[in-house]
């Protein structure tokens, strides 16, 4: 049986999530506040459910992570990633930008797929985060074309630890070139590991890989330490030796 949290109650210790039925359950209920969602990545814990069910707070173990130094960039992406950068270089249909309309990523992440249906990304998922935008903790990756969002990423960054939670494409490759751009920002300003949280074969595809849940927090508790990020702007990829 998981606890049921109240507003006010503290996250129990991650070792107490569940190691059978659902693996990495560790608590309900509580609240999508700023200040909640910030408590928990602190400690390794992140929000995930469906609809219809209450919050639910995940530790998993293993812990699927993106090392910054690991990310594969195939040869198509390549080719694509040299078009965008010469058309932001020359003024060209192609930008990239970070934090220019933080909401807008969310919501495109949360809107229906052509493969299936929308995400978990409720309104309430989308106040907290964008509360975390405000304070400076949550971050978006966008791709622009013609004037219009096509692409991109989003996530959470304490300290030098980045937290990965969705993307989203509108043509083809429009995900991988902002998150292309996201890791070379990160690798520029020492962030060695992106939570990836759990285990898929298109994250695996991208240099993603699983560590136990305690090697992730020996290096969260490290990483959250660090000095926080203060100047978000795009940094070519292929410039960093990716």
């Amino acid at each position: 049986m998981i606890p049921w949290l109240e507003t006010h109650s503290p996250f129990p210790d991650v070792s107490e999530a569940l190691t059978i039925d659902a693996p990495g359950l560790l608590a309900a209920g509580a609240d999508l506040s700023p200040q909640r969602l910030l408590a928990a990545y602190q400690r390794g814990i992140f929000p995930w459910f469906s609809e219809g069910q209450p919050i639910l707070w995940w530790s998993t173990d293993p812990r699927m992570v993106l090392m910054t130094e690991d990310f594969r960039i195939s040869d198509s992406l390549r080719k694509t990633l040299r078009k965008v950068e010469r058309s932001m270089h020359s003024g060209g249909p192609w930008q990239v930008r970070f934090d220019h309309d933080f909401e807008a990523v969310m919501r495109a992440c949360a809107a229906p797929r052509k493969d299936g249906p929308g995400t978990w990304i409720s309104d309430d998922i989308i106040q907290g985060y964008t509360g975390l935008h405000a304070m400076g903790y949550a971050h978006s990756s966008e791709v622009w074309l013609d004037g219009e969002l096509v692409g991109g990423a989003y996530g959470v960054c304490v300290g030098r630890m980045f937290y990965g939670e969705s993307m989203f494409a509108r043509v083809t490759d429009g995900s991988k070139i902002a998150l292309s751009y996201l890791v070379a920002f990160l690798r520029s300003h020492g962030v060695g590991m992106i939570d990836c949280q759990q285990e898929t074969p298109h994250l695996a595809s991208l240099g993603a890989a699983p560590i136990s849940r305690a090697a992730f927090l020996k290096h969260l508790h490290h990483a959250i330490g660090e000095p926080g990020i203060a100047d978000w702007r795009p940094v070519a990829p292929l410039d960093k030796g990716m």
